[in-house]
């Protein structure tokens, strides 16, 4: 039994549930550098763009780690942006508010796409199109991928981005140990109660990030047939 645990003795009760929920904050970390790749390549590959894969930095803090993916994710609406700009150039008004209409059906906008897309990257493909109307100006840009990031720069923001990522797969003591040093142990309760809620949250953001990059490789594999 840890010293500590004399003074505190739902210590061991809490070493558990932040073994736990640090687990999970790894998890959905990797989970996000993971689809965060998948969409740099299918944009690399169909929108013609240039955007390097990330990894995660092992003997950074989580803070750092997040940073990387939001660096990321800003990059890949940057060029997205660029591809908007592009089609409500080329496009006729009334055909660049149709892309933006949610009623009006997938098959259409891709139509709409296929008129201009050989224009704005030099070659005109389905799997192009396709990629163009999954992610501008969608759900997916505008909101989706806006939710992880306020969620990852809240996390890294909050006392869990001090803690070294490397922590996480030494076991429960030394992540205990991690917390400890880095706030008073009178706050550490509430600490935890942070951490319950970050997770929740930043949980929710991943999987649907994770949905969202999936849908639209499917998308890419269905045209490309």
């Amino acid at each position: 039994m840890a010293h500590s645990d004399f003074l505190y003795p739902d210590n061991p009760r809490r070493r558990e549930e932040v073994n736990r929920l640090h687990q999970q904050l790894l998890d959905c970390l990797s989970d996000s550098f993971n689809a965060t790749n998948k969409l740099i390549q299918v944009l690399n590959m169909h929108l013609g763009c240039k955007l390097a894969s990330i990894e995660m930095k092992r003997d950074g803090t989580i803070k750092e780690n997040c940073d990387i993916v939001i660096q990321a994710v800003m990059q890949i609406q940057k060029e997205l942006q660029k591809v908007d700009e592009a089609l409500k150039d080329k496009l006729e008004p009334t055909l660049y508010r149709k892309l933006q209409d949610i009623q009006e059906r997938e098959t259409e906008k891709i139509a709409i796409v296929q008129k201009v897309i050989s224009v704005i990257l030099g070659e005109a493909t389905s799997a192009a199109s396709a990629v163009a109307v999954k992610l501008v100006g969608s759900n997916i840009t505008t909101g989706i991928i806006n939710k992880l990031v306020t969620v990852l720069a809240q996390i890294g923001a909050s006392l869990l981005g001090s803690i070294g990522v490397a922590v996480l797969g030494l076991g429960i003591d030394m992540i205990f140990r991690a917390i400890l040093g880095a706030v008073e142990k009178t706050q550490l309760q509430a600490a935890i109660k942070s951490y319950e809620k970050h997770l929740v949250e930043f949980k929710s953001a991943s999987e649907k990030y994770h949905h969202a990059i999936t849908e639209v490789t499917n998308t890419v594999k269905h045209q490309m047939k």
